[in-house]
């Protein structure tokens, strides 16, 4: 009996398509046999190779979350004339004398426009402390004072003054805070919580400018 050998005999032709990974089409596959006709033993295929560098994958985005920002806006009016309630909250170092939830503010003596701030206040069952960098923009007098925090806690806001009269005026204050992490469980409360403290420093702040401007005309008599 003669004997028999096979072979199998393919070939590929690798083409390269426009996204970058290479198409290969097989040719049809045959047996050669001694002593017998050739015959096909398989159609054609097609496959797809992504090479190395172009294989799809993706990347990885650092979590970033979005930070929730509110605002808190109380107003009242004060019977004094509106250039005294101006003077006093540009006082700034007289601020925690007023308002409740401050501990202390220092003006920088190289840079009178920069300012440190504490905030302390226990409230939602912990004890609260921050503080920040603030810097003052130029004020507009008798109407505007605002300011930005340059690092620490993010907040920024205005103090605006509104003239009634000769001897009152309305005070409106603006505040913007960056809600801390610690207190976003209870973020939905902290606004009003905030702008009842906000509320308490403006009731404060009245007491301190008619105690202001009773002084600066106990002074101006002879």
């Amino acid at each position: 009996m003669a004997s028999t050998a096979a072979a199998l005999v393919s070939s590929a032709s690798p083409k390269l398509s426009k996204n970058g990974f290479s198409i290969f089409i097989k040719k049809p596959s045959v047996l050669c046999c001694r002593g017998s006709p050739l015959s096909s033993l398989s159609t054609s295929k097609m496959f797809l190779k992504y090479p190395y560098a172009s294989r799809p994958h993706k990347r990885i985005k650092p979590f970033s979350p979005v930070m929730e920002w509110q605002d808190s806006k109380v107003k009242m009016e004060i019977d004094v004339p509106v250039s005294v309630a101006y003077d006093c909250y540009l006082d700034r170092e007289a601020i925690p004398r007023w308002m409740p939830f401050i501990s202390s503010v220092k003006v920088l003596e190289d840079k009178p426009e920069l300012s440190r701030w504490s905030l302390k206040y226990n409230a939602f069952g912990r004890d609260i402390e921050f503080s920040w960098l603030a810097r003052n923009m130029q004020p507009i007098r008798n109407q505007k004072i605002h300011w930005r925090s340059l690092e620490g806690l993010p907040n920024r806001g205005a103090v605006r003054f509104f003239p009634k009269g000769d001897s009152a005026c309305v005070v409106e204050l603006t505040v913007s805070y960056e809600v801390p992490q610690i207190l976003i469980p209870v973020s939905a409360a902290l606004q009003p919580f905030l702008e009842s403290l906000l509320l308490r420093g403006l009731e404060g702040f009245a007491n301190f400018a008619r105690s202001s401007a009773a002084d600066s005309a106990s002074q101006s008599l002879p």
